[in-house]
């Protein structure tokens, strides 16, 4: 039974490797348990006085540490807005030149959704679950920020791009998928009716017909039902415990072989949904910046004046 081999690191000739180098730094991962650990101590601590209505508050030993402006809440509030300011290195790291050459562009956008996500969590724990006023309406396109930061990020992973996220023309497009599609077809451990759930995928013409918030809808169904058509394929070659062990083919299933083989298939049906969606994508994504951008500025004007008003009249 021949297996698929890799072979040398090149956009053609290794496509799993146009998005590859998942491997996170000790630092993210050190990061990620702080995280963690900070907002399970907040809950922990924080329950009996975040239940509290907004009027028992005053009597609760725990408001002068955990109220905006107490001993805790006032530092959540400051590291709230050091991880804003870090969240917005990643925008300014194509401007800056020195910027753009620590790193790769990948480790820097896990780091900024990491932080994307981190931040309004401390600054929601900094607000005592409260929002009114001007904070209150910062607070909320904070919110809107994030959510549309999810948006991006899942659009950004949708556009086939090398490891220094240059976007692949449609030659090398052409070139990585012919090399799976070869392959996929090289192995005699599943048959090619075994694929059609997953390569299924219908034409860039097709797509192109449609208006933007059907193929947006396709491209989810399509993303969503992935990992479940390639649970099915594994249980078609597990056997006894195995197909338990791997939650019905969910997970891997160590077996070298089939795993080879699932991985290529599951990189080739992501690589041609990717190819066929390319231009709706673009275009959803360039919308996108249009309306993250502004909300993202605004929300900086809205800190930077609650920050000078909560010095001016003093945050105690």
């Amino acid at each position: 039974m021949p297996l698929i081999q890799e072979r040398p690191v090149t956009p053609a000739s290794r496509p799993g490797k146009v998005r590859s180098d998942t491997r996170q730094p000790v630092t993210l991962l050190v990061a990620v348990a702080l995280a963690v650990i900070l907002v399970a101590a907040l809950v922990v601590t924080g329950f009996p006085y975040y239940t509290l209505p907004p009027e028992e508050r005053p009597l609760s030993p725990l408001h002068a540490l955990l109220r905006s402006s107490g001993i805790i809440g006032l530092k959540l509030g400051i590291l709230g807005v050091l991880l804003f300011g870090v969240l917005f290195l990643y925008p300014l790291r194509k401007r800056w030149k020195w910027l753009a050459g620590i790193g790769n562009t990948r480790r820097w956008l896990n780091a900024h959704v990491f932080v994307g996500i981190t931040a309004p969590i401390v600054i929601t724990f900094h607000a005592a679950f409260k929002s009114h006023g001007l904070a209150g309406v910062a607070y909320w396109i904070m919110v809107i920020v994030a959510c549309s930061g999810f948006v991006g990020r899942y659009l950004y992973a949708k556009i086939p791009r090398r490891l220094n996220a240059v976007k692949l023309d449609a030659a090398e497009l052409e070139a990585v998928t012919a090399t799976l599609t070869s392959q996929v077809g090289a192995q005699g451990l599943f048959s090619a009716a075994d694929f059609l759930p997953l390569l299924n995928i219908p034409s860039a013409e097709e797509i192109r017909s449609l208006n933007l918030l059907h193929a947006w809808w396709i491209m989810l169904r399509l993303d969503v039902a992935r990992p479940f058509q390639v649970g099915r394929l594994r249980r078609r070659v597990l056997a006894g415990s195995r197909k338990w062990t791997t939650l019905g083919g969910l997970l891997s299933s160590h077996d070298q072989t089939v795993e080879s083989i699932v991985s290529n298939v599951r990189r080739l049906a992501g690589l041609r949904t990717a190819t066929a969606f390319l231009h709706k994508t673009e275009r959803v994504f360039h919308l996108w910046h249009v309306i993250h951008r502004p909300f993202s500025l605004s929300f900086v004007v809205l800190v930077v004046i609650h920050v000078c008003v909560a010095l001016s009249v003093g945050v105690r």
